[in-house]
């Protein structure tokens, strides 16, 4: 799944990412550790895959990582 990432903290290494719909979802710092990310701006494209049988505001992330194409 793609979204666009909103807030990043690096000293929690934790943020959120709006969903294509505009919800925003939080991430902690061991989904955007899993993705191997250093840093994370606002505005990037993101791909996060999350736990299956989460969805919306209640979607549990569970990777970060830069959208390739």
């Amino acid at each position: 799944m793609q979204a666009t990432a909103f807030t990043y903290d690096p000293d929690t290494r934790s943020g959120s990412v709006l969903l294509d719909d505009g919800t925003p979802v939080a991430f902690g710092a061991e989904a955007f550790e899993a993705g191997g990310l250093r840093l994370l701006r606002p505005g990037q494209r993101v791909r996060i895959e999350a736990d299956p049988g989460t969805s919306g505001a209640g979607l549990r992330i569970t990777l970060v990582t830069l959208q390739t194409f």
